[in-house]
């Protein structure tokens, strides 16, 4: 197996915690806030792979995409509060990092081994959120889908990682929560790890295919067939 050369992350969802956001005004939006936080991920992908499919005129970045979801399922739930909402987005830019993060980095940093996300967040979300996080320093490199002004799964977004390391896709490893995420990483020729911390079934054939699978991050740096 080729040496790896850097362990590339998704960012929301993998690295930062999606529903910390809905989590720190749960109060506000009341009983239902864990039932809305998932319609707003949900829909936020969707706008994502929709605008992506159409037309490139049709493109929004992935803050303005958020925006949308959340007015959609805002409505949709009866909630009207302006001045909530925008508290939702603000807290959105500043998501907790998951526990484990932070070691889990340096571990694999410890073994000589970039690290980078890409994502489909623009530059100043992704650079906000990691500084909030206090991963900034643990991260060599962020890359937004802003630089080929297209969303995941497109191939042009997994071409920005072996462009940015000179490197062919089997010597980085691709590390994402979304099943669908890893399965297009694994497509493209990189070495994919899924964290499914809810204990999701298989989806699109991954284990078959050989992607790895851990329960959380801390997990990753214990690869050995991955971080050879």
């Amino acid at each position: 197996m080729p040496q790896t050369e850097a362990v590339i992350f998704d960012a929301y969802g993998t690295l930062l915690d999606v529903h910390a956001a809905m989590a720190r005004h749960a109060e506000r939006v009341g009983p239902g806030w864990r039932q809305l936080s998932a319609d707003w991920r949900a829909k936020q992908l969707e706008y994502t792979w929709v605008r992506s499919l159409t037309a490139p005129a049709l493109h929004e970045d992935f803050f303005l995409c958020t925006r949308d979801a959340l007015d959609v399922v805002c409505t949709r739930h009866g909630i009207g509060d302006a001045a909530l909402k925008r508290d939702l987005m603000q807290a959105y830019l500043t998501l907790d990092a998951y526990p484990e993060v932070p070691e889990m980095l340096r571990a694999v940093r410890a073994r000589g081994i970039a690290t980078a996300i890409l994502s489909n967040g623009t530059m100043n979300m992704l650079i906000a959120a990691c500084e909030a996080a206090g991963i900034r320093t643990l991260v060599d490199e962020i890359l937004s889908v802003e630089e080929v002004g297209v969303f995941k799964p497109d191939r042009r977004v997994y071409q920005l990682a072996t462009r940015q390391f000179g490197c062919p896709a089997d010597r980085l490893v691709f590390v994402s929560s979304n099943a669908w995420d890893a399965r297009a990483a694994l497509h493209f020729g990189f070495r994919a790890v899924r964290v499914n911390r809810t204990g999701e079934p298989d989806e699109y054939g991954l284990r078959a295919n050989g992607a790895a699978e851990i329960a959380d991050l801390a997990a990753l740096p214990a690869l050995p067939a991955l971080l050879a």
